[in-house]
């Protein structure tokens, strides 16, 4: 089955952070028969996007000035990632069947929660920063630097915004795959069932004509016996004849 690439994300985990405490209390992964592989793929890729937010949000206090404002940003485009996939699981999780949903929705919950203190993280993050550099990121006519900074930050939300419909557009099409390939299983599921069908026929047809051919035979065999058994009158028939005539021939000379 087709699952939703990875790849498509546009931040990586830098390999020498430590293990999230968040992602340690999500490290339960969803078995293959927990439900579908499309809830799976978002699950587990919900864990790659908390892991980096966690990430950055661990070195947003130890940086300053504008590589702070950068990772700010990141920070806040990993949060609507994950909100974005937490709406799909919420979709996808109607796909799965009634007696595995407590289950589920426990974990939907624990990311729920992940996320929620996350942005409560951030937005403590983004509160200090505003309260270190006041006006600098207030739109003042008099502040060219400020100007800028508006600008840098509208750029920003579109290009999230572009990056969320790329990531939307992508799943998407491993969605429309998916079907695609359904359909096609369903298509071959029919065929052989057809198959199976004149099949089933053609047997049905050569064991109608093989039971006309035992019923003939059987025929035969009764005519062939009858044939016998008159056959056999027949020679008996004659047998006596003859030794009647013996007898009277017999019979005639000694008298």
């Amino acid at each position: 089955m087709i699952l939703v690439p990875f790849a498509l994300r546009k931040t990586r985990l830098r390999p020498l952070s430590p293990p999230s405490p968040h992602l340690a209390t999500m490290a339960n992964p969803l078995d293959t028969d927990a439900g579908s592989e499309l809830f799976a793929s978002y699950e587990a890729e919900i864990k790659l996007v908390q892991a980096d937010l966690d990430q950055k949000l661990d070195q947003i206090p130890e940086l300053s000035g504008e590589p702070r404002k950068a990772a700010i940003s990141q920070a806040e485009r990993a949060l609507e990632e994950a909100d974005e996939l937490l709406g799909q699981m919420r979709l996808e999780k109607q796909n799965i069947p009634s007696a595995q949903r407590p289950q589920i929705n426990a974990r939907l919950r624990n990311y729920e929660s992940t996320v929620s203190s996350s942005k409560s993280k951030l937005a403590n993050l983004s509160s200090e920063r505003n309260a270190l550099f006041g006006g600098r990121y207030r739109d003042d006519p008099e502040n060219p630097s400020s100007s800028s900074d508006i600008h840098l930050a509208q750029r920003q939300q579109l290009l999230s915004g572009t990056e969320r419909l790329d990531r939307s557009s992508q799943r998407l099409k491993a969605s429309q795959a998916l079907a695609n390939e359904t359909e096609a299983i369903g298509a071959a599921a029919l065929a052989d069932l057809h198959q199976q069908r004149e099949t089933i026929l053609h047997t049905q047809g050569v064991l109608g004509q093989s039971e006309g051919y035992v019923d003939r035979s059987v025929k035969t065999l009764r005519g062939m016996a009858r044939r016998m058994a008159t056959n056999r009158i027949i020679t008996i028939s004659i047998i006596t004849v003859l030794v009647l005539l013996i007898m009277a021939v017999i019979f005639s000379k000694f008298r």
